[in-house]
Parts: structure tokens; sequence; C-alpha cells
């Protein structure tokens, strides 16, 4: 059974171990992983608990085995959100992602966004598969998703509307 819940302080080593993981990481710039302190992420999962509800993560687990993590974050200004979810290798080609993925795409929806979306590596033919199954749709990236540091040309810009 896969189960998604607000992270808690009981999640940091988890998390710290999935950032450290350079297969999960090498998308976005850590082949090598990303290395942070038990306190550190302490700090940035504590933003997210600050900002709820226009900001969230999860963790995900499957039959109480952790697979990964998904959040999102609200752009009020933009109606938009932000999308983002890492999985072990153990857990991806097995409907984890989409199930996952889905929840934190619900909870944006519901707490204001009119609009999701994501930027996967170009070379991430799987990710791009995932967000094309659930009707994400591959646009120039927007001024204001550049102007928080996102980069179109190295990112593909996805992204889905309210229905």
């Amino acid at each position: 059974m896969i189960t998604i819940k607000e992270s808690t302080t009981e999640d940091i080593k988890n998390i710290q171990e999935l950032w450290a993981d350079g297969d999960v990481m090498k998308y976005i710039g850590f082949p090598d992983g990303l290395h942070e302190t038990e306190e550190s992420i302490q700090e940035w999962l504590d933003r997210f608990r600050t900002s709820k509800p226009k900001e969230n993560h999860y963790s995900i687990f499957e039959d109480g085995k952790y697979c990964g993590e998904t959040q999102y974050r609200i752009d009020e200004d933009h109606h938009s959100a932000s999308l983002d979810i890492k999985l072990l290798k153990f857990a991806r080609g097995r409907g984890i992602a989409t199930k996952a993925i889905s929840h934190a795409i619900e909870e944006a929806f519901k707490n204001g966004a009119e609009v999701v979306w994501v930027d996967p590596h170009p070379d991430n033919d799987k990710a791009i598969s995932l967000y094309q199954r659930l009707g994400f749709i591959a646009k120039e990236m927007p001024e204001h998703v550049i102007a928080l540091g996102e980069a179109p040309h190295v990112y593909r810009y996805m992204e889905r509307c309210k229905e």
C-alpha cells in the first residue's frame, strides 16, 4: 500500500539519504548527491510547515518503506504552483510517482493554484513521460518562473491547468 503523508521531523533522516543519492539528484545538478546536515533539512522543512497550505512537503512510503518525496509551492501572485518529486531507484516504474505527484497536484489546486508546473531535465525521459500522461504540456518558460532562478536553457517547462 502506498502512503503519502506530510513530512515531519521523523522523516529527516530519510530525506537526507534521498538527497545524498546521486542517482536521485543527477538531473538537478548533483550527480554525487546533495549532502546536507539534519539541522539544515530541519530548517528547510520548518519553512514548509510555517507556509502551509501555500506549500507542503510529503514523504512517500510503500508498505512502510520510504520511497521518496513530493511537494508543491504556490505562487499566489501568479496562481501557479511548482511541483517536485524524487524517488529512490527501487520505487520507480511502479505507479508510485503517479500517485504521489497526483496527490501534490490535487493539494495545490485545492489550496489556490490554477496552474501547476514542473521543469524536468530534458534527458529525464521517464519524468517527462509521466508528466505527459498526467496532462502536462510543454510550453515556453514564463518570466515569473525564470525570475525564481529556473533556467529555460537547462530545463523543460511543462504545465497543467486546473480543470
